[in-house]
């Protein structure tokens, strides 16, 4: 089949090449693929796979082989997934349980920057409990992560407090839904109750520093690429005491079907807006790479397998 494959010599390690096609298990579904999302974790593997591995963990197309079992939505049916790899390829093998119909209003290639991006965002606000009238602080705020997570904590009736470098960045994360868009954690001067970090390094301990009592930040990202360190201390001596919990939308997640499924629903409402920042075709993979190595990406990368 065809896929985008990892290559050394090519940038971000991915390129277009050869693999060999999925064969599926007894419970999972045959998907041709038709669309995948670009994230900053699909890089990070990149570095550490073989040549000629398939990674990718978003994946949106139509079933062309049900599951063996019976289980499962039948052939024909238009599905998004996520999934430890293999999201590049031009077939996928996917497990029941990790797949969702996409409802007809919405567009596939939106559906597949929703399980990696907006399922951490979900998830992470979940943990951090009920949102209705908390402050909400989001770093990285204009990235694919950010973006959903601001949408997501507004709609859960928070106060949202976006983090963006650049002009142009904060008034896309108003357009959001965020109550205020600010160039820096620095610029927020009163407690938050939740802080969804997609950076990491400095930026997260200065985040963590905000909390109120019993605060929670919930860490899904180090696009800083440094280390965080807290003040000697900093986590002790309050009964109510602030938490950190570190998410990822990976391994050990058994409830990705329904994660999706009201994902899927909400930007089937008009609820959910799925921001796109770059779209193409899956042979520029190097201009997607650039782009969201750029850091001037406003939401998630599409690309569109030809």
């Amino acid at each position: 089949m065809r896929a985008l494959i990892v290559n050394p010599e090519a940038p971000g390690r991915l390129s277009p090449g050869e693999a060999p096609d999925p064969e599926p298990g007894p419970g999972q579904v045959l998907v041709e693929v038709r669309h995948t999302s670009l994230n900053a974790a699909e890089l990070y593997f990149a570095e550490r796979a073989e040549p000629g591995e398939v990674i990718g963990f978003d994946a949106a197309g139509i079933i062309v082989a049900a599951a063996a079992d019976g289980s499962g939505p039948t052939v024909g049916s238009r599905v998004v997934g996520f999934g430890e790899g293999g999201g590049f390829g031009a077939l996928r093998a996917m497990d029941v349980a990790d797949v969702a119909v996409v409802p007809a209003g919405v567009d596939l290639g939106e559906a597949a920057a929703l399980p990696v991006a907006a399922g951490t965002a979900l998830r992470a606000l979940e943990q951090a409990g009920p949102l209705l009238g908390r402050r909400v602080l989001v770093t990285g705020a204009s990235g694919g992560v950010g973006g959903f997570a601001v949408q997501l904590a507004a709609l859960g009736g928070a106060y949202v407090i976006g983090v963006a470098g650049s002009e142009d960045g904060r008034r896309w994360v108003t357009e959001l839904g965020a109550d205020e868009a600010v160039a820096g954690v620095d610029r927020v001067t009163s407690p938050v109750d939740v802080v969804v970090d997609t950076v990491g390094g400095d930026q997260l301990v200065a985040a963590y520093s905000l909390l109120a009592p019993g605060g929670s930040l919930q860490s899904v990202g180090w696009a800083a690429a440094r280390e965080a360190v807290l003040p000697v201390g900093s986590t002790l001596g309050s009964r109510t005491p602030k938490t950190i919990v570190s998410v990822y939308n990976g391994g050990g997640l058994t409830d990705r079907q329904a994660q999706l499924d009201r994902l899927l629903a909400l930007a089937a409402a008009g609820k959910l807006r799925v921001p796109v920042g770059w779209r193409g075709p899956w042979g520029k993979i190097a201009d997607a790479v650039e782009a969201l190595g750029s850091r001037r990406l406003r939401g998630k990368a599409v690309l569109d397998v030809e």
